[in-house]
């Protein structure tokens, strides 16, 4: 015999289950449109194919969550930019406006997101003699933290072979301007480098494709 006392908890229990599942939808909804807007710079899946714009996919999540709460934070230099496709597409803007209203949740899910996707290597012209350089600067200076020429996502430091160059050189020039927080363990290395040796670095980064 149904009393009305489980009749009372099971109706709670479909009102629970019920509201949960509109969370989820409303979840996957927000998301989605993070990421649309994401992909209005950053192209589908992370895939950058606009040389000021870094590629993001296949990033560790530890990476994107760190470099998205920064920018949050403004803790981290914020180059003015233009979304390059959809409906904001020629409107100016910048990392630290976009990261600025993002909660602690949304960030962990866009860089879980994103550490799923591939890091597709971008096809672009580098000096060879320049590379050859680089490689010997790399192996001397950068590869315990960038581990297999840079192309390692598991060391949370960033996927630098086969980034846009264009952005690498700027990501260097703020390290050494200061513009962007530095580990201790990078800092008097990237003192020591001057700009042919950026140029260098950024040519071997660039020459893996």
């Amino acid at each position: 015999m149904t009393t009305n006392k489980t009749m009372g908890l099971t109706m709670l229990a479909g009102a629970v289950l019920f509201s949960l599942a509109l969370s989820s939808g409303a979840w996957a909804a927000d998301i989605n449109k993070l990421v649309e807007d994401c992909a209005s710079c950053h192209g589908k899946d992370g895939a950058s194919t606009e040389s000021d714009v870094p590629i993001i996919g296949g990033h560790s999540a530890a990476y994107l969550d760190e470099s998205l709460t920064r920018y949050k934070n403004k803790a981290r230099h914020c180059p003015e930019a233009k979304y390059h496709t959809g409906a904001k597409k020629g409107q100016k803007t910048d990392m630290c406006k976009v990261a600025k209203d993002l909660s602690a949740a949304d960030i962990k899910q866009l860089a879980q997101h994103y550490a799923g996707k591939k890091f597709v290597r971008a096809k672009q012209k580098f000096d060879p003699a320049l590379a050859k350089k680089g490689e010997k600067l790399h192996e001397r200076s950068c590869e315990k933290c960038h581990e297999n020429n840079g192309s390692s996502a598991k060391d949370d430091s960033g996927i630098l072979a086969g980034q846009w160059m264009p952005y690498l050189q700027e990501a260097l020039a703020d390290f050494k301007a200061g513009k962007r927080p530095i580990d201790k363990k990078m800092k008097p290395k990237i003192e020591k480098l001057d700009k042919a040796d950026f140029d260098a670095l950024v040519h071997f980064y660039g020459s893996q494709q």
